[in-house]
């Protein structure tokens, strides 16, 4: 594999006008390129949903749109914060789990256009899914050049759980922003990394990973330059934890505990970050007794990204890429509860498909054909085992 420089790239002196001129359109062109296969892709993928939810007796948006935690998003969107479900184990669920950013986007968006809940989150997860895919081709163009950056945006679109990108879910936004701010980390540019990893606290819990990929990479270059840095740098760092910390702040506060009302209310909900005790004993559970069939294949999934992660480390990969992908995969891993959800929770750390992209761009390059194969075969199995999660299978996403 090529290994990627483990240094940041700095800020270099603007190219020629001339020089300018010439790679900005190629770039633009390539980046264009990746988006619309990525919107084929997932075109393709809603097109066979849609037929599968018509045979099962469902209407194809509203398993899109108004699905699991959709519902809860839309209810805040609509009448605030503020509300619970009961629940026996292990206590009654709060919408106060849930990040501001979304219901925000969609209030917004039904305020200026005449859509209801559903359709106003769909377009918000579809754009967020295109702007992601742009971020992440021009992180892997710019790490491996252009052909890996296409591959790596056509392998997210065609991940198994990839349905969650076509669907109003919060994973395409929080891998929109994380996707743009580590490119910023990697250009240099502390102020735009710095708010896009903000934004990105404001969309998911585990939004906090595209801040510590900020701050890590931040102290690595005060380091190296013995604190000779600018006061831009500074500022970036700064920012990046503001939108986490400031709603998980808020919540404690809403609740009465400044610090731990936040994790009190995921607890309630079953999730807490427990070192993977607590998924220990669901896998044993599972294996003793047996499961559905999304439960292995979630095992499966979660292993294949632990076993990227040691290729993405092997290839040397820059630390931005490491820590981000190193912190969702360390809270997929530690966290308890929602098992089932654990492959999409790992969606937004895209460059675990770094080691894929890059055999496969070349694959691409010498052998179409093989490469073709490949795509389609990935499809093959992103589209049924896709529609099988939305429609088929109980357990939620």
């Amino acid at each position: 594999m090529t290994r990627a420089s483990t240094t940041l790239a700095l800020p270099v002196a603007a190219p020629k006008p001339a020089q300018r001129d010439r790679t900005r359109p190629s770039r633009v062109r390539a980046s264009g390129i990746a988006v619309g296969l990525f919107i084929g892709v997932r075109l393709t993928g809603v097109a066979v949903l849609a037929l599968v939810a018509h045979i099962a007796g469902r209407h194809p948006l509203a398993v899109l749109g108004r699905s699991w935690d959709s519902v809860w998003y839309l209810g805040i969107a609509v009448h605030g914060y503020g509300h619970d479900l009961p629940s026996h184990d292990p206590g009654p669920h709060s919408d106060l789990a849930f990040f501001p950013l979304y219901p925000a986007l969609l209030r917004a968006v039904t305020a200026l256009a005449p859509v209801g809940g559903g359709t106003a989150g769909l377009l918000i997860s579809w754009t967020a899914a295109a702007v992601a895919a742009a971020g992440m081709h021009a992180v892997g163009s710019r790490l491996h050049g252009p052909a890996t950056g296409v591959a790596l945006v056509l392998l997210w679109g065609l991940l198994p759980h990839a349905v969650v990108l076509s669907m109003a879910y919060t994973e395409p936004v929080l891998t929109a922003f994380a996707a743009w701010a580590l490119y910023a980390l990697l250009a240099g540019d502390w102020l735009w990394a710095g708010a896009l990893a903000a934004g990105a606290g404001l969309a998911r819990p585990n939004g906090s990973a595209v801040a510590a990929a900020v701050l890590a990479t931040a102290g690595a270059e005060v380091w190296r330059r013995r604190g000779k840095v600018s006061h831009r740098l500074w500022t970036g760092a700064a920012l990046a934890p503001l939108g986490w910390t400031a709603y998980v702040l808020w919540v404690g506060r809403r609740k009465g505990d400044l610090l731990g009302g936040y994790f009190e209310v995921q607890r309630r909900w079953g999730s807490t970050f427990d070192f993977g005790r607590g998924s220990l004993r669901f896998l044993r559970a599972m294996l003793l007794h047996g499961s559905q069939f999304v439960f292995p294949m979630a095992l499966v999934l979660v292993a294949a990204a632990t076993v990227l992660y040691a290729l993405l480390l092997l290839d040397r990969a820059p630390l931005p890429l490491l820590v981000f992908s190193g912190m969702l995969l360390l809270i997929a891993l530690g966290g308890s509860g929602f098992f089932e959800s654990k492959p999409r929770f790992l969606l937004p750390a895209f460059p675990l498909l770094l080691p894929l992209a890059q055999p496969l761009a070349r694959t691409a390059k010498a052998r179409p054909w093989h490469a073709t194969v490949v795509i389609a075969t990935l499809a093959g199995l992103s589209y049924v085992y896709g529609a099988y999660l939305v429609v088929y299978a109980q357990a939620p996403l």
